[in-house]
This record gives C-alpha cells, sequence and structure tokens, in this order.
C-alpha cells in the first residue's frame, strides 16, 4: 500500500536491488543454492546458478532443474536454500560505499526505497548490514509480489510505497533481471558489476549507465543518472 506519510513529500526518488548491489551477497547465494540443489539430489553447476541470482526463488529453481522433475521437491529446494542463506548473515557485509550512497540520495532530497527479490527474514538481514535505515524511505520484498524479477511486481510495490510514478525514478541493480525488470516500466537503470555480471551483459539488457560498484558510483553520482534526475 502507498506510504501516506511520504506522498506528496517527495517528487524523484531512487530504487535500489540489495543482493549483489548494496551487499556483497550473490556468490554466496550461489554457494546455498546449490548446496540446497545437492541435498535434493541435483547437481547444478554453480555458473548456471549465479547467472540466475537476482530472480525469485521458485522462478530460479524451476529455470534451473529439469523439467520432468519431481515438482514436489522444489519447496525442499527453497527452504533449504533459506537455512543455508540464513547461516551467512553473520559474515554479510555492504559493499564500499553503500551506505553513503544511500545517505547522499536521501540527504540530497530523493526518496529511497529498496526493492529486493529477497524474502522478509533476509531482507531484514541485508538492512541490519547496511546499517542505513535512517536513509531508506520503503522497503519492498519477495512477499510484496506475485511474480519475481524480471517481472516488475516489486518495483511498482516499491513505487507505490514512495507514491511516485516509473518516470520519477532511476533503479540500481546489479543483475540482467533488474534491468529487464525496470525496462517493462520505463524506469532507467544503472548497473554495477559488483555482483558479477559484466558490463557488456548489463547494457546488452538495457542498463543506461555501468559502474563497478555504489563506491564508483557515489564518487560520479553529480553526473550520473542520479544527478540528472536531481537537475531534472
Amino acid at each position: 500500500m502507498p506510504n501516506r506519510q511520504l506522498k506528496g513529500r517527495y517528487t524523484k526518488g531512487v530504487l535500489f536491488d540489495v543482493d549483489g548491489t548494496l551487499v556483497d551477497s550473490s556468490y554466496i547465494h550461489t554457494i546455498a543454492w546449490w548446496q540446497a540443489f545437492r541435498q535434493a539430489g541435483f547437481d547444478v553447476h554453480m555458473a548456471r546458478i549465479h547467472r540466475c541470482v537476482g530472480m525469485g526463488g521458485p522462478r530460479l529453481v524451476d529455470g534451473l532443474l529439469p523439467e520432468e522433475r519431481d515438482k514436489s521437491l522444489d519447496d525442499t529446494v527453497l527452504s533449504a536454500h533459506s537455512g543455508i542463506f540464513g547461516t551467512y548473515w553473520p559474515s554479510l557485509r555492504a559493499f564500499s560505499g553503500a551506505r553513503n550512497l544511500l545517505a547522499q540520495c536521501y540527504e540530497s532530497g530523493l526518496a529511497v526505497a529498496l526493492a529486493s527479490s529477497a524474502k522478509g527474514g533476509d531482507l531484514k538481514a541485508l538492512r541490519s548490514t547496511l546499517a542505513a535505515d535512517s536513509f531508506i524511505h520503503a522497503a519492498t520484498s519477495a512477499d510484496d509480489a506475485e511474480e519475481s524479477k524480471p517481472e516488475p511486481d516489486i518495483l511498482v510495490a516499491a513505487l507505490d510505497a514512495l507514491g511516485l510514478a516509473a518516470t520519477d525514478v532511476v533503479y540500481v541493480g546489479d543483475a540482467v533481471w533488474d534491468v529487464l525488470a525496470a525496462n517493462k516500466l520505463g524506469i532507467p537503470t544503472i548497473g554495477v558489476t559488483c555482483g558479477g555480471t559484466s558490463e557488456a551483459e548489463l547494457r546488452a539488457a538495457g542498463a543506461v549507465e555501468v559502474y563497478e560498484g555504489p563506491g564508483e558510483l557515489l564518487d560520479g553520482l553529480r553526473d550520473s543518472a542520479i544527478g540528472r534526475l536531481l537537475e531534472g
């Protein structure tokens, strides 16, 4: 539901993916999925898994496992991934510049939202890692969307929470799925390669700019799509 306290207060905003964009967790998810698949008797190469990180869990499982599998095992895999990833929560680290990037956007007068495919509990752990709640106006997770990325449901929920339209925001993400989801709403995406996806792949998907990570984006913020949003 729209946040009534924010409605009318902001005219522009920035949406951020979290896993692989602000927090160094993409490869941890890869390992967690790899172990979950093996526990269920499936041998899926890590490289294939990593390329799907950023989708929602059910979509990732369906895309990586054989069509003829016993689909009753899907919930077992999903639960195993959640449990394994949870054991890594204490090891999570924010990328250099991530907290300051959120702070700078906030202090520049932009509404700031996290638009993540993470489940509610995982998102809480990621937010704790960022230690930046005072600079975040809203956060949406897999619990707020019927369909996961590359469908745009999570971004729609974030826009609703901020009371903004797609034309009022820029999205920052690390995965092709982030870019494709934003494209469906006409939202320009700034890509970051710190999640393990190359600049070429992000640009081919439609990213308007690509940076190494939050720190480099922060350094070039004035000349970025976020800076141009502030000028518009």
